[in-house]
């Protein structure tokens, strides 16, 4: 009872900020995001009778307990909806660069989501599969499905209806997303403290939830359309409206460092030279660059002139989980 899954990250346009239910990823708002190329999970998930534990290998190690822990709950989740008993091993292989600010969560929790499910002879079509991902890591909904993905927010308080779904697929829209290290070291507070924090005491986020769905409206139509100036806009003033939402909260949130304003500037200068770019950032200090395929080159060199850039790595589109 075995199987392999394959499952790529992704990095959100429009974001996913807070929670409505922490212990099944609940999001207070729609989000939409790019799945990437670059960047990837493998994981084999194998039951077995023989086995009085479940043992998780990351990287060719034993994986730590804080990170084990994650798994194995999450596989209890997987074990009740099968209604098995049985313990496995999960041996994990991460593509995705951390310190870049791509976060491996999202790729983790759809390949073992995948994987686990297969293996168990779960037969869950997308959406199901979707929901299941989900409640291992928020936007690990969303690397399910390859290209441009909305992850619908949903009302029902058991989740039933909070499931990604693909808007384009990869193959459809190619841009250019190109993620600049400006720092490496650890954030001192999480994206779930972060958000956790934001929504409980910042007198902005009210604002946030007030117009962040006619963010993802006017996204989504941009995408339709193919426009990517339209989308650019919509994606730094979304990415720039989170971060403001931080600065509110009890106490200040302040992810950015010098590098990070440095490269926003640069940007912003880039687009008076009249090339097309536009940025977006997570609950971190590393930027990412949105631009069309015909500039990357030069948005590339660019961009690794700057003092504080450390690394720019580029990426395109992506496709859906799979199976190995």
């Amino acid at each position: 009872m075995k199987a392999t899954a394959k499952a790529n990250t992704n990095i959100a346009l429009i974001k996913y900020w807070g929670k409505r239910d922490e212990e099944l990823f609940l999001p207070m708002n729609s989000s939409l995001s790019i799945t990437l190329d670059s960047f990837y999970t493998i994981t084999n998930v194998e039951f077995s009778r023989n086995l009085n534990k479940d043992i998780f290998m990351l990287n060719n190690h034993q994986a730590s307990e804080s990170e084990s822990n994650k798994v194995f709950r999450f596989l209890d989740k997987i074990r009740k909806l099968a209604g098995t008993h049985l313990h496995a091993v999960v041996t994990s292989e991460n593509k995705v660069p951390t310190a870049a600010g791509f976060a491996s969560s999202a790729s983790g929790f759809a390949a073992l989501a995948a994987a686990a499910a297969k293996a168990l002879n779960l037969e869950l079509d997308e959406r199901e599969l979707s929901i299941l991902a989900r409640q291992g890591s928020g936007s690990a909904c969303r690397s399910i499905y390859g290209g441009y993905v909305e992850w619908q927010r949903g009302e029902r308080a058991d989740g039933k209806d909070s499931y990604a779904k693909q808007l384009l697929s990869e193959r459809d829209w190619n841009i250019s997303i190109l993620s600049c290290l400006v720092a490496s070291g650890q954030k001192q507070v999480s994206s779930r403290e972060g958000m956790k924090r934001t929504a409980l005491t910042s007198p902005f986020y009210s604002g946030w939830l007030n117009t962040v769905e006619k963010d993802l409206e006017r996204a989504k139509e941009a995408i339709r359309l193919r426009d990517f100036e339209s989308l650019g806009k919509i994606v730094e003033a979304n990415a720039l409206k989170m971060h403001a939402t931080m600065l509110g909260a009890e106490p200040p949130i302040l992810y950015w460092q010098s590098g990070t304003m440095e490269v926003m500037h640069h940007i912003q200068n880039l687009r008076l030279s009249g090339i097309s770019a536009y940025f977006t950032i997570d609950a971190g200090p590393n930027v990412k660059v949105l631009c069309l395929p015909e500039d990357e080159q030069r948005v590339y060199e660019s961009l690794l002139t700057l003092p504080s850039v450390q690394n720019v790595i580029i990426c395109h589109p992506g496709a859906g989980v799979s199976y190995l």
